[in-house]
């Protein structure tokens, strides 16, 4: 197929191929013919982010909340959906607490649930290779983590259900997965 020419140069990181290609956030993007560059030494994401551009092409991490893929016409769907679900959504946000800054719905996944994203500048892999140096115990980096559900999944029309029937099933599911998300990501 064609490949599509756009301002980003699109980059995954993990611990290997296959965890990789694994990613959920990954689908979208090779569905609509974006290469993606798979990063798998600890550094590679550090040289990027020093490198800032290559031929005036941004660099971006599809693991990151702002990858602007989305028509204005899907766009404008996910935010009706997002308001019509917000007291479901901030449950959810109330059942993690702390370990993450929002949950919030996505058109980027295709077959899969849920996944982890980031916020700011922080990523997933920075979060890993940061906390793993000698003398990080008592100074962990956190990257700002947004769980985000797919929309159109059956588990999504599930949790919405639980939430005025089962509250404790509701934060039960809600749980694992987020659980599920963090596996996935290699956490």
């Amino acid at each position: 197929s064609e490949m599509c020419i756009r301002d980003s140069i699109y980059y995954a990181c993990g611990e290997n191929i296959d965890q990789i290609e694994a990613l959920p956030q990954t689908e979208l993007l090779r569905d609509k013919g974006y290469e993606i560059l798979y990063f798998t030494d600890n550094v590679d994401e550090f040289a990027i982010k020093m490198l800032g551009t290559y031929e005036e092409k941004n660099f971006k991490n599809i693991c990151a909340d702002d990858l602007d893929l989305d028509t204005d016409e899907e766009k404008e769907a996910i935010k009706k959906q997002i308001e019509e679900h917000q007291a479901v959504l901030n449950a959810m946000k109330e059942a993690l607490g702390d370990k993450v800054k929002e949950v919030s719905l996505s058109n980027r996944l295709k077959s899969h649930p849920v996944c982890i994203a980031t916020k700011g500048q922080i990523t997933l892999e920075m979060e890993k290779v940061l906390n793993s140096m000698p003398g990080a115990e008592n100074n962990q980096v956190k990257a700002e983590r947004v769980l985000e559900i797919n929309a159109s999944h059956p588990v999504f029309a599930t949790l919405c259900a639980l939430h005025e029937k089962d509250p404790d099933k509701f934060k039960l599911y809600t749980g694992l997965l987020y659980d599920q998300a963090l596996l996935i990501a290699g956490l």
